[in-house]
């Protein structure tokens, strides 16, 4: 369970709040009864594949995404036609979700060009396999149904399918409530057809709480988790048990710090250990910093070495795995760097490895030295909404 669940759970019991406009009673309804009613389903989620659901939307993605933020710049050059074959390779080793965003530079369109081929060149059951989640993160300006639309179908083209399989909208300025009119209109277009599921990322559990007491069929959150950010596993986790959403999570390996690249490293000296050379890096070594320091993480790095070494898999292959092992956690991100390298045979490792609980509770011992993150950061997304 949950860290701290006794206490999480009297916060997260939130008052009714208002209903967006033009929200309909039936969603509202709909919600309520999600919110009132846990799940009988099992804590974790087994196996290559989980199914992300709310009410009568559902969608079924691979437990490990391939993350394409790496297309956007400062990971190097990415040349198209390499990128696009990488992902075939992907695919064909059975890893066929892949997350993207409207700014991840050319990353929609190259899924365009990649759906366009398997369409060409692989058979019908592949196609009926392949996911493609992006994400909208528009400016905080009034969310009109024309300017969602508008939006929405910019990436509909680029990624070539006249239905998006998900749509994780992000807001920056939670004083501006803009974000609920943005969802009803989301919601309108799922509807129409033009998207199966919608979900968000990157939001708090507040204000999650209030998206779904106003009706909004959201199925899933995508959010930072690792074996050091773990503040998804409190108030997070515990309103996703209470309602069965689930968490999608990125930043699982930070970037490759959790690696065997950086065990017994020393990155305080240049040039004297691996350098931190791309914008994942420099983000997650911030992280390391407010959870512990540098030499908590040689610890860690440590422990997962043995649990790892003991399985005979890598540590990026562990990390992984602890985290897919936590509570409501369908899936979890691991970034690709399309055409430049690949990590497809340790990706599929995380699927046949197993962890027993000396394992995790050894490597929990060793996150749990560290801060509480929830209160130097705040909760879920807020490290974007912090100066």
């Amino acid at each position: 369970m949950a860290a701290h669940a006794t206490a999480a759970h009297s916060r997260i019991l939130l008052p009714r709040v208002a209903s967006a406009p033009g929200a309909s009673s039936n969603r509202r309804a709909s919600a309520i009864r999600c919110v009132s009613a846990a799940p009988e389903e099992d804590q974790k989620t087994s196996g290559r594949v989980a199914t992300v659901k709310n009410s009568g939307d559902s969608l079924m993605i691979c437990r490990v995404l391939n993350g394409m933020w790496q297309t956007s710049g400062g990971w190097g050059r990415i040349d198209r036609d390499d990128a696009v074959e990488a992902m075939l390779r992907y695919a064909d080793a059975g890893l066929s979700t892949f997350d993207m965003a409207d700014h991840y530079g050319p990353a929609e369109d190259l899924y365009g060009i990649f759906i366009n081929k398997v369409r060409r060149e692989r058979p019908p059951e592949m196609l009926e396999e392949v996911r493609g989640l992006t994400k909208w993160v528009p400016p905080p300006v009034k969310m009109t149904s024309n300017y969602v639309r508008e939006n929405i179908n910019v990436s509909r083209k680029r990624m070539d399918v006249s239905c998006l399989d998900m749509l994780q909208f992000h807001w920056w300025d939670y004083s501006n409530p803009g974000y609920l009119d943005a969802l009803k209109h989301i919601t309108d277009l799922k509807e129409e057809g033009k998207i199966k599921t919608v979900a968000l990322t990157n939001f708090d559990t507040e204000r999650l709480h209030i998206i779904l007491e106003n009706g909004i069929p959201v199925v899933s959150n995508q959010v930072q988790h690792s074996v050091v950010d773990m503040r998804p596993q409190q108030r997070m986790a515990e309103l996703c048990q209470l309602t069965g959403l689930k968490l999608i999570t990125y930043g699982t390996v930070m970037g490759g710090l959790l690696s065997e690249k950086f065990l017994d490293a020393n990155v305080s000296i240049p040039f004297a250990g691996p350098p931190l050379n791309t914008p994942s890096l420099q983000k997650y070594k911030r992280m390391v910093d407010a959870w512990g320091g540098w030499s908590l993480f040689q610890v860690l790095l440590q422990t997962m070495k043995k649990v790892a070494s003991k399985h005979g898999v890598s540590i990026p292959t562990v990390a992984v795995k602890y985290v897919l092992n936590q509570p409501s956690v369908a899936g979890s991100m691991v970034g690709v760097r399309l055409g430049l390298s690949e990590h497809i045979k340790d990706t599929n490792a995380i699927f046949s490895l197993e962890l027993d609980d000396e394992d995790m509770n050894s490597i929990t011992e060793v996150s749990k030295q560290g801060r509480d993150l929830l209160k130097v950061i705040g909760d879920c997304g807020d490290e974007y909404r912090r100066i």
